[in-house]
């Protein structure tokens, strides 16, 4: 394991299922070369992802010199002010502990009734404008956009700015140069709006905006952020947990069946997706052997795949194929330890709507072009579909 290997890093799910993560994440603990020419840890095993996430050994900050990027334009933005989930405690816990009573499990399950008209009226609208549709750009990514904007107090009027800026940045084919503009415009666009927030005005942004102990800096990254992530990763689960129920007409059948279900459903679909397939990038602060064997020293990169861990036959027998009915809690798709995703109260509750809404009121929805002629998004750093044909 001490050779260095030349695998495709990240590689790329088109190479044979779709839903399955790419071959060259599928082997064990591997040293790999990055497109900088530098050398990581690719780890796959559950348990050493895991050890990993939960060991603060690993560093997940961003300044680190030998942290490990996964594209130019990442590496470009090395000296900027870091969101919380790009630095260490005890930076992390002060600005994470700002915003977690904005996303407890009360407080979001307190917004169902909400989400769930937000879900019916982008239905509706869909269903309206008549079939065939894109169920990407007419549902699944209107309807986290528009809980996230009001979440935060963006104006959903800005969305499509917004959405187009973070694909830029999230492209790991993307020029330097592009990642840098859609970045600094994005920036811009939240500082110039949080200097306008109120106190009383709506959403976390006024919130933050009303503190004396957060940099506008501060403010603007964290919510660059939320926005990010509170669209991107929901609409691209909602249209590949769709598609994956239209492959698998049983699982949807049984999910309309028995719609108590969906929930373990939701997380069934996490797993079996993990659209973070691009590795979670770390750097060890100190030597540290792992339960796989494997060592790594102080200041070696790790990139930990979730995608093949979330697939270990120990933890999950029969991890390739889609269980409805499997316990698939011990998931990794959010993380874990200190830095798991802060937003998967709110995640967990949209796709649960979105999906039994879907499987509820549509029990007609089809695909409208072959399987083989849906558009993959496998060039960003968070997998998807570029858009779903559907009719019904």
């Amino acid at each position: 394991m001490s050779v260095l290997e030349e695998v495709d890093f990240p590689g790329r799910r088109a190479a044979g299922c779709p839903f399955d993560p790419p071959p060259a994440h599928r082997r064990p603990a591997t040293r790999v070369t990055l497109w900088d020419g530098k050398p990581s840890w690719m780890l796959t095993d559950y348990q050493d992802v895991r050890a990993v996430l939960a060991d603060r050994r690993f560093s997940a900050d961003t300044r680190h010199p030998n942290f490990p990027f996964l594209q130019p334009g990442q590496a470009a933005l090395r000296r900027e002010q870091p969101s919380f989930l790009r630095l260490d405690d005890p930076e992390h816990a002060r600005l994470r502990r700002i915003l977690t009573t904005d996303f407890l499990i009360k407080r979001v399950e307190a917004m169902r009734p909400g989400i769930q008209q937000v879900v019916d009226r982008t239905l509706d609208a869909m269903l309206a404008h008549g079939a065939p549709g894109d169920l990407v750009a007419e549902f699944a990514l209107p309807v986290p956009s528009l809980v996230i904007c009001d979440l935060l107090g963006v104006p959903y009027e800005d969305h499509e700015f917004f959405q187009r800026q973070s694909t830029r940045l999230l492209d790991r084919n993307a020029p330097v140069a592009a990642v840098r503009e859609a970045f600094d415009l994005l920036i811009d666009y939240l500082t110039e709006l949080v200097g306008r927030r109120r106190p009383d005005d709506p959403g976390i942004l006024a919130r933050l905006a009303a503190r004396e102990d957060l940099t506008a800096a501060e403010i603007a990254n964290n919510g660059l952020l939320l926005l990010i992530a509170g669209h991107e990763t929901t609409a691209n689960m909602t249209a590949l947990g769709t598609l994956a129920l239209l492959r698998h007409p049983g699982q949807a059948a049984l999910l309309r069946e028995r719609p108590e279900l969906i929930s373990g459903a939701v997380e069934e679909l996490l797993r079996y997706l993990t659209i973070i397939d691009s590795g979670l990038p770390r750097v060890a602060l100190a030597d540290v052997e792992l339960a796989s064997g494997v060592t790594v020293r102080e200041g070696e990169a790790v990139l930990l795949v979730l995608g093949t861990a979330n697939r270990d036959p120990e933890l999950f027998p029969g991890g390739e194929q889609l269980d409805v009915t499997r316990d698939a809690r011990r998931h990794l798709a959010f993380g874990f330890g200190v830095h798991q995703c802060l937003g998967q109260p709110l995640a967990r509750v949209e796709l649960q709507i979105a999906l039994a809404t879907l499987l509820r009121r549509v029990p007609q929805l089809r695909l409208a072009v072959p399987f083989e002629e849906v558009a993959f998004r496998s060039e960003t750093l968070i997998y998807g579909l570029k858009s779903l044909p559907v009719a019904w």
